[in-house]
């Protein structure tokens, strides 16, 4: 199932607006000497520092703009861990522990600078969580790329010797991850199986494709988790369930134990189409075959810790890493997945240019199951919605005569800036007509913009997944979104922004459904092809009604999320 969204040409072409340094935050001492007068006490010549500043100032922003880099100098004034984490500022941009200080800021900007491009929000990271982070980074470092433990594992691996016999004296366990489709389903399975990672003490390889590299800064301090090219099973894109080394031959044998002692490793097929018997493997506990193998390959499109809060095994212990239930992707994403500077150059560029500046932002993503073509019900869903749910305003017919005079300085109407996603411009051109041609009911203004519009989607690309990156941040930096049920692009957009979106159900016969949307009861995105089992009984059952925090989704009635229960 592809379930993308929303990317497209342009947006590198926005003019940057990071070239000039920050204000100076409250309680700064703006009495302290001119650093360009050498010898200048404190309380003398003030006015000849401050007319110096003034003076310099717009020949260094010139400078810094000629240069023509996208981020403002991180050596010029206090970086943002610094300018933001002291003074008693709102901004955390460390999310309550949840990341580690001291990484080189110049290297990847995104990682503390995020904070300060949302709302706060109510979920933090409890001090389990913390921990746990904290021991996965340590368990990353002594078995990751580049050390022994990890050449000795990978040389067995290479020699097909079993991880019986040769079991590392380090006690280094790997899960390799091998995400694909869309950028969106990636994401979503990255956080998934770094989960799933943490649960079982392995640690985590990613596989990285085409572009991972570039889109993504390395989440682990002093290590990488990138998949180290000489690794010695090649082609992982190629595995399917019907490997001998996959979990569904081993479910299906007599003696699955002995199968893994005698295999190099387990493969582990989680697409959102696999079988019954591949499906079981939410079921396992870790502790009865699966820990025999150090190399656990797992090929997934999804999100899949819904499924592990259905898991006794796993239950305790997801209890205390997240007493708030619909916080999970949230906190995952925003510990691991870090834009590049590049990407996040698209992102500040576009942001402060459009959108910053609005008393309000409204996120619209556009994903379309039925063709390339646009269509006129999805329009009519697209505005039915936003008008139902007062999210924009209703515009007012009127005759030239009856413009009104202009609105003076002191008096300016609200502002609402409105970012629509989408593969086709046509659903912005109309949207954006409707408010340029006729004033709004409440006096409101609103400009809507869309940063690209790729027209078919290309994932693999590293360009085209670069925009569709930059696209789901934007989307997670709105006040309020609508997005497009079945959409995993949605998903991460709303998730990363903590946001329960309003979600606009599916088209049937071409045909605009009626509601046309509603407001979904968590940010936690879907599971589209989750276990009919139940692991406690060993038999089928309705899994979105056996614990009240994992529930059916709102687009997808047979898809499970996880729900904060009231």
């Amino acid at each position: 199932m592809n379930s993308e969204g929303g990317i497209g040409a342009g947006i590198t072409n926005r003019p940057s607006q990071q070239c000039s340094a920050p204000a100076a935050e409250d309680g700064d001492d703006y009495e302290r000497p001119c650093p360009w007068i050498p010898g200048k006490k404190k309380k003398k010549k003030k006015i000849t520092c401050l007319a110096i500043c003034l003076i310099a100032s717009p020949i260094l922003i010139l400078l810094v703009s000629r240069r023509g880099s996208p981020f403002p100098s991180m050596s010029g004034w206090a970086s943002p861990s610094r300018m933001y984490a002291s003074k008693g500022s709102k901004r955390d941009v460390l999310m309550g522990g949840l990341l580690v200080p001291g990484l080189d800021e110049r290297t990847c900007a995104s990682r503390y600078s995020s904070a300060m491009y949302r709302k706060n929000t109510a979920r933090s990271p409890c001090r389990h969580l913390v921990k746990r982070l904290r021991e996965q980074e340590a368990l990353q470092r002594r078995c990751g790329p580049g050390t022994a433990a990890y050449w000795r594992a990978a040389e067995r691996l290479g020699s097909r010797r079993n991880g019986t016999a040769g079991a590392d004296d380090e006690g280094c366990k790997y899960l390799v991850l091998v995400p694909y489709r869309g950028l969106g389903n990636r994401m979503l399975a990255m956080a998934s199986a770094f989960l799933y990672a943490m649960l079982t003490g392995r640690a985590l390889l990613v596989d990285r494709g085409e572009s991972l590299a570039d889109l993504f800064c390395e989440p682990f301090p002093g290590t990488s988790w990138l998949l180290p090219p000489e690794f010695p099973i090649k082609n992982l894109q190629d595995l399917t369930g019907e490997a001998p080394e996959s979990y569904r031959n081993l479910v299906q044998s007599d003696r699955p134990a002995t199968s893994v002692s005698e295999l190099p490793y387990v493969f582990v097929d989680l697409d959102h189409g696999c079988t019954y018997h591949d499906k079981l493997f939410y079921c396992d506990d870790e502790r009865h075959f699966l820990h025999r193998a150090p190399w656990l390959l797992m090929r997934t499109d999804g999100y899949f810790p819904p499924a592990l809060f259905l898991n006794p095994a796993y239950q305790d212990e997801l209890d205390r890493l997240f007493p708030r239930k619909d916080s999970v992707f949230y906190l995952l994403a925003h510990y691991l997945l870090h834009p590049t500077n590049k990407v996040w150059g698209l992102i500040t560029r576009f942001y402060d240019s459009y959108l910053r500046d609005s008393d309000e932002r409204l996120g619209i993503q556009v994903r379309v199951f039925d063709g390339d073509t646009p269509f006129k019900h999805i329009l009519d869903q697209i505005t039915a919605c936003t008008s139902q749910e007062r999210l924009l305003p209703e515009v007012v017919e009127q005759e030239p005569s009856s413009f009104p005079a202009p609105v003076a300085a002191a008096t300016a109407a609200r502002s609402k800036a409105v970012l629509m996603t989408g593969l086709n411009s046509w659903y912005y051109d109309n949207i954006r007509s409707r408010y340029w041609q006729s004033p709004t009911a409440t006096g409101e203004v609103v400009r809507v913009h869309q940063p690209s519009h790729e027209e078919h989607q290309l994932s693999g690309s590293t360009t085209h997944d670069m925009k569709a990156m930059a696209e789901m941040y934007l989307l997670s930096m709105t006040d309020a979104i609508v997005t497009s049920g079945w959409s995993t692009f949605g998903y991460v957009g709303h998730g990363l922004g903590g946001l329960s979106p309003w979600v606009m159900f599916k088209p049937e016969n071409l045909t605009t459904p009626d509601p046309p949307c509603r407001r979904a009861v968590s940010m936690e995105p879907c599971l589209h092809g989750p276990p009919f089992y139940d692991c406690r009984v060993k038999r089928g059952a309705d899994t979105g009604k056996l614990v009240p925090h994992v529930r059916h989704c709102e687009d997808m009635s047979w898809g499970l999320k996880l729900v904060h229960p009231e």
